[in-house]
């Protein structure tokens, strides 16, 4: 058990110096935020969801790896060089197809709800 717990707090101390280091990981955050509250607003299904999850989680988890990828080439390689940037490059680049296709996949489920939603309130009469 005591192992366990260690490996919990080392886990944590990782997820909050992701916090308390990188911008883009708390605008994410923020965003998932926001996301969810929306998404409870307008009742999503159990799929739509699990979607949802899915793209926060993996958005996320992206940044993280991308920030210890950051930080190990740092590490290694202090001054600059052209293949340490690429590593840096590469590894942006995956958070940036992620974040992409999520921004696409919420596209597809939240407009459609969005607009069935305005259109009821602009049809409602006192």
């Amino acid at each position: 058990m005591r192992i366990q717990a260690i490996g919990w707090k080392f886990a944590w101390n990782g997820f909050r110096y992701v916090v308390k280091t990188q911008f883009n990981f708390r605008l994410q955050l923020s965003i998932a935020v926001i996301t969810l509250l929306v998404a409870a607003f307008l009742k999503l299904s159990v799929i739509e969801w699990s979607l949802i999850l899915l793209c926060i989680g993996t958005v996320l988890t992206l940044e993280t790896v991308n920030t210890a990828i950051e930080v190990f080439v740092n590490m290694v390689q202090p001054e600059y060089a052209p293949t340490a940037g690429l590593i840096k490059d590469l590894s942006a680049a995956a958070v940036f197809i992620s974040a992409g296709i999520s921004v696409v996949i919420g596209l597809i489920i939240f407009l459609p709800k969005v607009g069935s939603f305005c259109i009821a309130v602009s049809n409602f009469s006192f």
